[in-house]
């Protein structure tokens, strides 16, 4: 026996349709609202550091799981940024920029993370200092043109991730910066995975 087929008008398909639309805005909202609450984004745990630099070309963002493990940065000769890296745990990320030049690198102890981006701008970053809690730094590049600082609004906060855009060599920059929660206890390190 063959089923009767049922005709369905288009005002009765666009309903189905938009319904399904609705569903899915719904389901994006609740979704991001979750992804906010968990990330813990409230004012006191997480600041921006705004871009610094001319911002022309394409735009990067460098992040990862965990807690950044390493930098590296690639310069010109004595002079402006081509390219940087960060690690996470024991994960490089992409190169934003270019691997060009000669790489300049740190690589982080289990209880040292970043506090501090310091620099030079003009059209490019022309350099860059990465500081540590402990006080340990990185420098590349070529101190000429605008100064910029970058560090979190709260003391205890530590570089997450950065982002800018990039053509040729990096043209901007910016910080993301996180409160990390305090270890557990009977946990040394909490519950971050270090080195």
């Amino acid at each position: 026996m063959v089923a009767p087929l049922l005709k369905v008008s288009s005002s009765q398909k666009e309903n189905h349709q938009t319904s399904h639309r609705m569903i899915l805005l719904l389901f994006i909202a609740l979704l991001s609202r979750t992804a906010l609450a968990d990330g813990h984004h409230d004012s006191e745990e997480y600041s921006f550091s705004p871009h610094v630099g001319s911002g022309q070309g394409i735009s990067y963002a460098l992040t990862g799981n965990g807690r950044i493990t390493g930098v590296r940065l690639w310069e010109a000769n004595n002079n402006f940024i081509y390219g940087i890296q960060l690690r996470y745990d024991y994960t490089w990320t992409d190169i934003a920029g270019r691997e060009l030049g000669i790489m300049q690198e740190i690589m982080l102890f289990h209880d040292e993370f970043i506090v501090q981006i310091s620099g030079k701008y003009a059209h490019y970053i022309q350099s860059m200092v990465i500081t540590t809690n402990l006080g340990r730094s990185l420098y590349a590049g070529r101190p000429t043109g605008h100064s910029f600082n970058m560090y979190p609004d709260n003391e205890k906060g530590e570089l997450r991730l950065i982002s800018g855009r990039f053509h040729g060599a990096l043209t901007s920059i910016g910080a993301h910066w996180v409160v990390r929660p305090q270890p557990e206890h009977g946990s040394q390190y909490g519950k971050y995975y270090y080195r």
